[in-house]
């Protein structure tokens, strides 16, 4: 569908009281046209009307007139460059940015990214999960781990249960 048609059907939908479609339809674009700023800009109004201002404030970071205090609950909730970075959701270069504030932001977080993590990163391989210091994330080691000792656990007590089985 087209980008005119679906915004026509945010607005149908925003009109007709029904936010969390045109929340959905917004994400997809953005999702679909990353580099646009303009659809940023409709998904934050959005999320204001939610009253969720980190999420306003992380598709209005690259806007010039955003509000600072959805700036700052955008920069408390996800609070380490690499984490902004990927929030962000940005793909190419910084001089896709249509605006000298967006390029700016943009190679700002790529270069605290870059340091935080100990190697040059851009905006198409930063590493899914990594944090500051570029090690995955305390959960998704602590879930992989568990995972293991549980098949680890399985297999001994089949194997156990099969030594019995065989001198019984």
């Amino acid at each position: 569908m087209p980008l005119r048609d679906t915004l026509a059907r945010v607005d149908a939908d925003l009109a007709a009281g029904r936010v969390p479609v045109a929340r959905q339809r917004l994400r997809g674009l953005v999702s679909s046209f990353p580099n646009d700023l303009m659809l940023r800009r409709r998904l934050a109004e959005v999320y204001r009307l939610y009253g969720e201002p980190a999420e306003a404030g992380r598709w209005m970071y690259l806007e010039q007139d955003r509000d600072a205090a959805e700036t700052s609950a955008f920069e408390a909730r996800y609070r380490t460059a690499p984490q902004r970075m990927r929030a962000l959701a940005w793909h190419g270069p910084e001089s896709l940015a249509p605006s000298d504030f967006a390029r700016g932001q943009l190679a700002a977080v790529r270069a605290a990214s870059s340091a935080a993590i100990g190697r040059p990163v851009d905006w198409d391989t930063l590493p899914s999960g990594s944090t500051a210091d570029g090690k995955a994330g305390g959960l998704a080691d602590f879930m992989a781990g568990a995972g293991c000792l549980v098949a680890a656990l399985a297999f001994l007590a089949i194997w156990v249960n099969g030594l019995v089985a065989l001198f019984d």
